[in-house]
């Protein structure tokens, strides 16, 4: 191994000495931890960003193992802050990491908000909680991108990072971009990752709503890929990474 070599050198090669300081010096605040924010963790941790707060309320079932990232035999059970903790400790001990297990809602996002952070990623299923956090970064200028639905949707190259406003075929960003136009937010300035692509869906897609949650929350299962969900979650993580890493103030300049 060359003197040179870290387990950042890699991407040290293509973000430089100063972006790599800015990523170890950056503080990222990771809300949902399951399909798309478990792999938002995985390459955060990998890009070698200092300090994450991971924010999540679930443990981790039998039904998460066909997509999140974090969801092992061995973690069933567990608190999925907790499984997200020692996975990144184990990619990088040097990263501070600082855990929630709260359920988001209006009444817990002034508390998570308290936390000074340089970006946060909105990797939250829930409509509800989704719309009630966009809206707050957004009125607090605090930097963020947020996922929309990657369930039922089966072909990747109708992925795309971009503003909210342009985003169709989506039944989750259909809804949040009506709620927050009604709370005069101007959607075209929030960036997410959704896809585009027109959904033929068979039959067994859609299953029943389930019996609620020890939060309250009532969930209709959807057909999902591993595939699909780990490239949302990449996607927004890239982009997080080429932010605060000054890289793509670069690259447009």
């Amino acid at each position: 191994m060359s003197e040179n070599d870290d387990a950042f050198s890699r991407t040290r090669m293509l973000l430089g000495d100063e972006g790599i300081s800015r990523l170890q010096n950056a503080s990222v605040m990771l809300v949902g931890l399951g399909a798309v924010g478990g792999y938002v963790l995985e390459a955060l941790a990998r890009a070698g960003v200092g300090r994450l707060i991971l924010v999540d309320f679930d443990k981790f079932e039998l039904s998460n193992l066909n997509r999140q990232i974090l969801a092992l035999h061995s973690t069933l059970g567990l608190a999925k802050t907790e499984a997200a903790r020692r996975r990144v400790w184990d990619i990088n001990p040097a990263c501070r990491v600082e855990t929630a297990d709260v359920f988001v809602n209006a009444g817990t996002i002034p508390q998570l908000l308290d936390y000074s952070v340089d970006f946060v990623v909105d990797a939250i299923d829930s409509l509800n909680a989704k719309c009630c956090l966009m809206e707050a970064l957004y009125k607090r200028g605090i930097p963020f991108i947020s996922s929309m639905g990657a369930a039922l949707k089966t072909d990747a190259s109708f992925i795309k990072c971009g503003p909210l406003s342009a985003s169709k075929n989506c039944g989750l960003a259909k809804f949040v971009r009506r709620r927050l136009r009604k709370r005069d937010i101007d959607i075209s300035r929030i960036t997410c990752v959704y896809s585009d692509e027109p959904v033929n869906l068979p039959p067994t897609a859609l299953g029943e709503a389930d019996e609620g949650d020890e939060a309250g929350r009532c969930h209709r299962k959807m057909g999902s890929l591993p595939t699909i969900t780990a490239i949302f979650g990449l996607t927004a993580a890239n982009y997080v990474i080429t932010r605060l890493s000054g890289y793509q103030k670069q690259k447009d300049n």
